[in-house]
């Protein structure tokens, strides 16, 4: 039995303006494999991922998040 070690990272979007932005980019990085939980922060536009760093890092995160149309970059803290 394998235990899958997961890691939290928090990016900050810009560009989304309405709460129906949330769940185009909550849906775009939930698609990711090793993606656990995503849950974006409308006021302070903070999006908060739950993944397996093995399987998905914060490059490809941003992606998805500009895949979605809205600019992302990992927060520094």
């Amino acid at each position: 039995m394998s235990v899958t070690e997961t890691t939290k990272t928090i990016l900050r979007a810009e560009g989304f303006s309405c709460p129906s932005c949330v769940n185009k980019i909550e849906k775009q990085v939930r698609r990711l494999p090793g993606v656990e939980s995503v849950k974006v922060h409308f006021a302070s536009s903070r999006v908060e991922v739950v993944h397996d760093p093995a399987e998905v890092g914060a490059d490809e995160l941003v992606a998805a998040v500009k895949k979605a149309g809205y600019v992302a970059r990992p927060a520094a803290f």
